[in-house]
């Protein structure tokens, strides 16, 4: 019998609902203190998860849980530049 792999979960910090880690964007802190989107999943750094929702967005942001997340403030900058990525399906 071939054994079945589990699909990898991970909560929104946004709606706070479990995913398919596939499904979520990640936004990183790299061990140098930058943030940025990752793309492919796999950078080295404090990630946190958000839904490809910009309502999701708004969520993190207001109720700061996207800092608390990363341990640091987010700067304007980088939550518009995951704004533009939630507006690409």
């Amino acid at each position: 019998m071939p054994k079945v792999r589990k699909i990898p979960q991970r909560m929104c910090v946004g709606c706070r609902v479990m995913k398919n880690k596939k499904e979520l964007i990640r936004v990183v802190r790299t061990p140098t203190g930058e943030i940025a989107l990752d793309e492919t999943g796999k950078k080295s750094g404090r990630g946190a998860y958000l839904c490809r929702d910009s309502n999701c967005l708004t969520l993190a942001v207001k109720g700061k849980r996207l800092q608390k997340a990363l341990d640091q403030e987010v700067g304007s900058d980088i939550i518009e530049t995951i704004r533009e990525k939630l507006k690409v399906p």
